[in-house]
Parts: structure tokens; C-alpha cells; sequence
């Protein structure tokens, strides 16, 4: 076990512990059972007092990642995550069910399932925040609003619910609109994939499409790999679904295949996800290398894909790469594909390539959960597609983010003499942004957020919370340039009171 601290962080020592253990379990390096040092022994290894290591030690045993075995001393957990909270809402459950045998109630602890009792709030909380248009929003991963032109929309609405759509009845076959379908076969097409309108479904986004293909895939107990950090609405629909999410590092080429094929022997995953390009938060793409190295690695063990790859027409440098879906040749992978982010905001649509024997049964998903899929964005989109205007607008959506991006660089690169560092994508969205040593990206973001602009901190795109803590993700896709000015103006002040703060 390797463990590396910082006196110099303003992280607490015990939490740097904390969040290496996290890591080395998560990553296979202390699989379960490993024994760990005695709080002495990793005290006067580490140079620290040993109630630092206990303290450690304590808050890994109080989340079930490690436990304590008589005449051994520490070890890994055989399983983690399992019975997280469970004698505490068994207690709870208990003290309900007493109440409501008093007053003839529902106990409702006793009745909704753990997993939703028990769900992290802090994201849902955090994204609120950017509802509230007196603020800056530089976290919100919404499109543009500037790109088309409303009062053509509006004619174009007017149009189908008056003559293009009378004898639709606004509702949609469960795969999806048929026209619409088509004119995806022709649009995938420009991304090298080859599907048939039989082998895509329809759903208004990418969560609701990760939560379908949970449910038909995923059983209770399951393994799923994904990437770290992660998008905190894309893991929890795993958890959701009753799987134990493992965690794969991403760096500058996407996510990292040595330690997801180690994980694959060890861990015997149900499926692997991954977001190919334009990584959120991270902006990384995924390397053709590696794309085939995933495709070889799923062929191999026998593991389905499921890749997001909503972004990645948003190419601003550089040429752009084929989906991981155009190098499979056996059918592994599922993939999912948004236009959230090249399309008007508000009206949201994914879609989902897959065999027909998966197709068929997301459909029949779709008949059972949803009485139809929206109606007015499908024709609206199949209308766009077909005339050509959404491949135009998409030039405009690329020319407007990478103005955008411009802006919110230039202005990074006159705080780095503070000590933030970034890298700059070559397209999306999002922007990964380390802030100077010494500051905590929760304290930030709120006092950020008490000047006026709203963003994300690093540590929600961790499941395990063992990251993030110095850094946040910048979006700069929704507010006009004049706006994103002045939300990084009030970004820069905020920095340098809270580096004030922390010096005292």
C-alpha cells in the first residue's frame, strides 16, 4: 500500500488517507481481504500522529470499505458498498413502524425502497442553483438558446400541428417517430455508423435511456465500470438499478484500458460504460487506440459497451473520431447518442443503436413505462433533419461554442499567475479547471455562488467522494459571450478572496 501526503494541502491529512485507500480498492490494488497496516505501524510509516490513522481508519470502517477482524487487525471489505447505512435505516424503519402501529399511518421510511431513501442530494442541490437567472450559470450543460430562430421555430410548430401532423394524433410509435427514424439512419450515417430504423429507439435523453437499458440489463448485485470522474446523473442510474459501480481513472486520452482490463479479470463486470468524447467533466477524448482497445478488451471478455457520445460533433479543432459503435463488428456495443446539446434548448432527444433483440425489448419497455415519447420534438428534429437546417444550425452551434470556449480560456489564462491550471479541449463543453493549491472547491463554489455565478465542484463527479476536491467544471455553453465575461470576471474576485481566506 502506497500512500503519499501532503502537509502542505489544505485537505486534512486523515481525508487524504481516506481518498487514497478509496482509490487503491476501487482500482484492485487492495482487493478485498487485504490486510492493512496497524494505526501504529501506518502512523510512523506516514510521519503522523497515530489518531490521524484512526480517525482514518474510522471513516473508511463507518462507509463499509474496510472492517475490523480479530487477531488481524484492519482488512479491505470482501464487498463494499453493501449494507452502507443499513443499521441506521433499519433503526429508522423500526422507530416508523412504532409510530404508524400508534397512529394508524403509513410509515412511509418502512415503505420506500432503501436506494431512494438514501440518495446523495448535494448535485440535485447544486444544480438548482442554476435556475436562478440572476446568476451567472457557468455548470449547467444546456444548449445554446441563441442558435435558432424563434420566430422561424414557431412557424415551423405552427406548421405540424396544423398540417404535418393531423394524422399523427400527436403520439408516436413506441420505437420512435418512423420518419424521424429514418432520417437517423442517414445522420448516423455521417458518423460511420451503419443501423437500420429497426435498430434505434427514441427516448427524450440520455438518463432515461441509461435507466431503460439498467433495468433490462443490470441485476442487483451486479458489477458496472465506469469512468472516473463521472457525470453524477450517469453512476446513480447504475446504483439505481442495484449494480456496484467501479470506478476507471481517465487522463488526457480518455479512460484508462490497462487498469479497466484488470478490473474486467477481476471483477467479471456486467457492462462497461463509457463517454468517448468530449468527456464530462473532463473535456478528454478517448483515443482511437484505445477505442479499440475497448472494443478488443468487450470482444474478448465477453462484456457489452455502453457509450455516450453526445458531444462529439462539437469538434472545434482537429479532425473528429468514429464512434467506438463503427469498430465493433460483433454487436457489443449499445450506443447512445443526445442531441441536448446541438438542438433547442428544452426540447431534448437521445437515441439508442442497438442489435434488434435489444431494440425490441427497450421498446417494449418504452410501451409499458411511457404512453408515448414526445411527439412535437420528433417531427420537429425529423422535419430539420430533412431539410437540412439541423446540419446547418450544428455549424453554428460549433462556430458560437468555440467562440465561447475562446473567451472562457483567455480569461483562465489570466488567472493562472493565481495557480489555476487547465487543459483546453479540442470541442465540447466543459472545461476542467484546477484550482490553486490550498483551495477547497465546495467552499468556493458557494461564495462564487453568494457574488453571482453559479458553477459545479470537482468532488460530485466522484462517486466515492475519494476526488475532486480541488477542482470545478466550467460550462460554457449556455450564456451569451457577454455574460460569460462577467460570470468569469466574478469567478477571478471570488478566487482571490477565498485565496485570502485560506492564508490566514
Amino acid at each position: 500500500m502506497n500512500i503519499k501526503i501532503d502537509k502542505q494541502d489544505k485537505i486534512p491529512v486523515y481525508l487524504q488517507i481516506v481518498d487514497q485507500i478509496k482509490t487503491q480498492i476501487l482500482h484492485g490494488v487492495l482487493p478485498g481481504g487485504s490486510t492493512l497496516p496497524s494505526e501504529r505501524a501506518l502512523a510512523q510509516l506516514l510521519g503522523i500522529h497515530r489518531n490521524t490513522v484512526v480517525k482514518a481508519y474510522s471513516e473508511l470502517k463507518s462507509d463499509d470499505w474496510i472492517e475490523a477482524r480479530q487477531g488481524v487487525g484492519y482488512a479491505v471489505s470482501g464487498s463494499q458498498n453493501e449494507g452502507l447505512n443499513a443499521g441506521a435505516s433499519e433503526r429508522a424503519a423500526e422507530g416508523g413502524d412504532a409510530e404508524a402501529k400508534r397512529s394508524k399511518r403509513v410509515n412511509w421510511v418502512g415503505e420506500i425502497k432503501r436506494e431512494y431513501l438514501d440518495m446523495e442530494k448535494t448535485f440535485d442541490d447544486l444544480f438548482q442553483r442554476f435556475t436562478d437567472e440572476s446568476r451567472y450559470s457557468l455548470g449547467s450543460g444546456i444548449a445554446s438558446y441563441e442558435v435558432f430562430n424563434t420566430e422561424r421555430v414557431a412557424n415551423d410548430i405552427a406548421y405540424l400541428l396544423t398540417e404535418g401532423g393531423k394524422s399523427q394524433y400527436f403520439y408516436s410509435p413506441y420505437k420512435g417517430d418512423r420518419f424521424l427514424r429514418q432520417k437517423l439512419v442517414s445522420f448516423l450515417s455521417t458518423k460511420g455508423i451503419k443501423a437500420s430504423a429497426g435498430e434505434i429507439q427514441i427516448l427524450s435523453e440520455t438518463n432515461q435511456a441509461l435507466d431503460f437499458i439498467a433495468t433490462l440489463l443490470v441485476r442487483k448485485g451486479d458489477v458496472v465500470l465506469m469512468e472516473e470522474p463521472i457525470s453524477p446523473d450517469t453512476y446513480r442510474a447504475m446504483e439505481l438499478a442495484g449494480s456496484k459501480v467501479y470506478t476507471v481513472p481517465v487522463d488526457e486520452d480518455g479512460m484508462r484500458c490497462d487498469i479497466l482490463e484488470h478490473l474486467v479479470i477481476q471483477k467479471k463486470p456486467r457492462l462497461i460504460f463509457v463517454n468517448s468524447s468530449f468527456h464530462d467533466p473532463t473535456g478528454n477524448i478517448l483515443s482511437l487506440e484505445r477505442r479499440r482497445k475497448i472494443i478488443e478488451i468487450s470482444n474478448n471478455y465477453r462484456v457489452p459497451i455502453v457509450e455516450d457520445d453526445a458531444a462529439s460533433e462539437l469538434v472545434y479543432e482537429g479532425e473528429k473520431l468514429p464512434p467506438i459503435k463503427t469498430l465493433d463488428t460483433s454487436g457489443n456495443v449499445i450506443y447512445i447518442y443526445s442531441f441536448s446539446l446541438s438542438f433547442l434548448p428544452g426540447l431534448t432527444l437521445a437515441l439508442v443503436v442497438a442489435n434488434k433483440e435489444l431494440i425490441g425489448s427497450l421498446s417494449y419497455l418504452v410501451s409499458v413505462r411511457l404512453m408515448s415519447t414526445d411527439w412535437m420534438t420528433q417531427k420537429l428534429l425529423g422535419l430539420y433533419l430533412d431539410n437540412g437546417t439541423y446540419y446547418q444550425e450544428l455549424e453554428e452551434f460549433r462556430r458560437s461554442y468555440k467562440e465561447k470556449q475562446q473567451i472562457v480560456c483567455e480569461m483562465l489564462d489570466e488567472m493562472k499567475p493565481l495557480g489555476v491550471e487547465y487543459r483546453r479541449p479540442r470541442g465540447g463543453i466543459y472545461i476542467w479547471c484546477k484550482l490553486p493549491d490550498g483551495v477547497d472547491s465546495k467552499s468556493f463554489i458557494n461564495r462564487a455562488y453568494n457574488m453571482g455565478v453559479s458553477l459545479l465542484p470537482g468532488y460530485v463527479f466522484y462517486p466515492h467522494k475519494n476526488g475532486g476536491r480541488n477542482h470545478i467544471r466550467i460550462n460554457y455553453s449556455y450564456e451569451s459571450k457577454d455574460r460569460l465575461r462577467a460570470g468569469m470576471e466574478i469567478m477571478r474576485r471570488a478566487l482571490e478572496k477565498e485565496m485570502l481566506e485560506c492564508e490566514k
